[in-house]
């Protein structure tokens, strides 16, 4: 994860302060890129505590195409990263209901993409496919950004991550995401080990092994009000990197897995650091 605290310095060090949505001001960066060899250990963040049960329950609502998010609280009850968004989505239409419905993010996408001219289009599923049966090809996507889809408040939170790209050779699978907008402090080390834990699903169903991670940002950028928290975080050494161990089940589907098949072993991790999230 050094290549994580190396850009978090850059941001810091070289970034620009601007004005955004939240209103919280930011010192940001425009095009950050960076490769994580899942051969050297499981890419969780050291210098603080990666929220894990929080991720990767994130990352199996996801994949199981939901965009409700009482559905995300049935998979780990203490999972509140999305509650101030569907807050906020809420106030926006001017709703007082608690159906939980978020509108079509990222599950709905992922799961069932909605042409204009014919069924849902299970995105996540043809990849899998494809790499199980056309593996040189370079149109293994799976696409967050619908534009027809972003306006009139149709969705709680547009895709910050939003296109992901497959790739197999030499019996290795990788997996390459491009994100429009990623908060350097709180989001990204989610973002890293939330991709990389889809990549080893992904190469465990496909019979390949997890090579490789690489992460591109766009707007890359640290809140103003999270600056000495990030000060505190490149102040530490970082550890060793943990191993995941997946409980094998024969799983055949991608929807198969369960948050008790996933496990971090000798995961070991500096104190939590605390910021708001911006909204």
């Amino acid at each position: 994860m050094d290549i994580y605290l190396e850009q978090l310095k850059t941001v810091l060090t070289s970034g620009i302060q601007r004005s955004d949505r939240t209103g919280v001001g930011t010192i940001s960066c425009f095009g950050l890129s960076s490769r994580y060899d899942l051969g050297n250990g499981f890419p969780a963040v050291t210098t603080k505590r990666l929220a894990w049960k929080v991720m990767s329950s994130e990352l199996l609502w996801f994949i199981s195409g939901s965009n409700n998010i009482h559905e995300l609280k049935a998979i780990y009850q203490k999972n509140k990263i999305w509650d101030a968004n569907y807050e906020d989505y809420l106030t926006r239409l001017g709703l007082n209901s608690n159906d939980g419905d978020m509108g079509r993010v990222y599950g709905k996408q992922w799961r069932a993409w909605q042409a204009s001219d014919g069924p849902a289009i299970d995105q996540l599923a043809i990849a899998i496919d494809m790499i199980k049966n056309n593996p040189t090809s370079r149109r293994i996507i799976v696409n967050s950004w619908n534009p027809s889809e972003l306006a009139g408040d149709k969705v709680a939170l547009p895709p910050c991550h939003n296109f992901f790209q497959f790739y197999v050779a030499d019996g290795k699978l990788s997996l390459q995401m491009y994100q429009r907008s990623a908060d350097m402090f709180l989001g990204v080390p989610f973002n890293i080990a939330s991709y990389s834990l889809l990549l080893h699903l992904v190469a465990k169903l496909t019979g390949l092994q997890a090579h490789e991670f690489i992460h591109n940002i766009g707007d890359a950028h640290i809140y103003l009000d999270a600056v000495d928290a990030v000060k505190q975080q490149l102040s530490r050494e970082p550890l060793p990197l943990p191993q995941l161990v997946i409980q094998d089940r024969n799983q055949q589907s991608i929807d198969d897995f369960q948050m008790q098949d996933l496990k971090l072993e000798n995961y070991q991790y500096h104190d939590a650091i605390y910021a708001k999230m911006a909204v």
